[in-house]
């Protein structure tokens, strides 16, 4: 922590950091004239929300009722909800339609923190309505101040056409979808859910080592409700992250531990499920792995669109430090996109992304719960819109 300290911002990178007294004199050589900004609160590095899936129409409300009169993931997917039922809707929607339905939540992620957001497609799982809804991302990162990270989740289900021919639909995925949205340009990173009942290790590690032929980057679900080998495959494979992990195996945590894979851990999706369990941040951390924390913003598992909520879990229910709530939002939440080098940390050089918090003590940030801490955002130099 730096007490009366001062930022100075050049363009769109942070220039200099550290105490207000010692601040460079900024010169004629500079064409734009100082603009000076006070500040009452704690500034932080611009949160990075590395796990969303916020293209979708309608919530899924009858997945919440099922869930409190006791069905379960499963039956309730065997009942016409859970992903499948947002796949529906999304392959009924326009793309001008998805995306102003996706531009207002990531308006509110923003004015929320998050100033670097993932988002994955999986709500097609077919090749149009999955380049659908990667256009919607990559539109709105047009538009939007916050910077968008787009991936793509085609191995989120098995659509209902497949059903019975599993290995053709990871053909299709391996052979079709990967290489026409690398030749589009449309994501940067390709994940799976590997899990059982969706996708074995085995075809999680066919449809990776594609993606990764084809120049993606790659992440997993792992080891969310039933322990599948998922956090071993990702360290195996060198994936960005591993995320979910609430039954991730001993063997699962050395794996990560030894690895540069991010443990992402999502406490408000095991919140909003009603699972009693979670991820076993303390044990990752305590074993060497690095662990993030993000929303999982989505509309069947977790409607949850504050990072400071998120941290704010991460300290309740995972156990972590308040420092670790921060870090878990900031640099480590930018490894697991692959932008450590400059984001998520206050020095010069990194992009000039950052949060005031209207606090008094840094660590009310993870303290308050459905709170608005946040009063300020800067993204790449530039005040976002109150």
């Amino acid at each position: 922590m730096l007490q009366d300290a001062a930022v100075l911002i050049d363009g769109e990178t942070i220039a200099w950091v550290g105490p207000r007294r010692d601040a460079p004199k900024v010169g004629a050589q500079h064409a734009a004239p100082l603009q000076v900004v006070e500040i009452t609160g704690v500034l932080f590095p611009g949160f990075i929300d590395c796990h969303t899936h916020a293209v979708f129409g309608a919530p899924r409300l009858d997945d919440q009722e099922r869930r409190a009169l006791g069905v379960d993931y499963k039956a309730i997917a065997a009942a016409g909800g859970g992903i499948l039922q947002s796949v529906r809707d999304v392959r009924a929607r326009s793309e001008t339609e998805l995306a102003a339905l996706t531009r207002s939540r990531l308006a509110t992620l923003l004015a929320c923190g998050a100033t670097t957001i993932e988002v994955k497609s999986g709500y097609g799982l077919e090749l149009e309505a999955e380049l659908k809804q990667l256009r919607v991302i990559r539109r709105l990162a047009g538009e939007l101040p916050a910077t968008l990270i787009p991936t793509f989740l085609g191995a989120h289900e098995v659509p209902p056409e497949y059903r019975g021919k599993r290995a053709e639909y990871v053909r299709l995925l391996c052979e079709e979808m990967i290489p026409a949205v690398a030749r589009e340009g449309l994501a940067q990173c390709c994940d799976v859910f590997c899990e059982p009942g969706v996708f074995s290790a085995t075809e999680s590690r066919q449809i990776l080592t594609a993606a990764a032929r084809h120049g993606l980057a790659v992440k997993l679900h792992a080891d969310e409700l039933e322990g599948s080998g998922g956090a071993e495959l990702a360290a195996e494979l060198g994936a960005l992250s591993a995320d979910h992990l609430a039954a991730i195996s001993d063997e699962g945590i050395r794996a990560l531990a030894g690895s540069s894979t991010v443990a992402v851990l999502l406490p408000a999706t095991m919140i909003f499920l009603g699972r009693r369990s979670q991820a076993p941040a303390r044990r990752l951390i305590e074993a060497g792995a690095a662990v993030a924390l993000a929303t999982d913003f989505n509309p069947g598992t977790s409607p949850t669109l504050s990072l400071p909520l998120v941290m704010a879990l991460g300290v309740s229910q995972l156990g972590l430090r308040h420092a670790e709530a921060v870090t878990a939002v900031t640099v480590n939440a930018a490894a697991a996109l692959g932008l450590a080098a400059n984001r998520g940390q206050i020095a010069p050089g990194c992009v000039g992304d950052l949060v005031v918090a209207a606090v008094d003590d840094w660590r009310e940030v993870a303290y308050w719960m459905g709170t608005d801490v946040v009063s300020a955002v800067w993204t790449a130099g530039s005040a976002c819109p109150a």
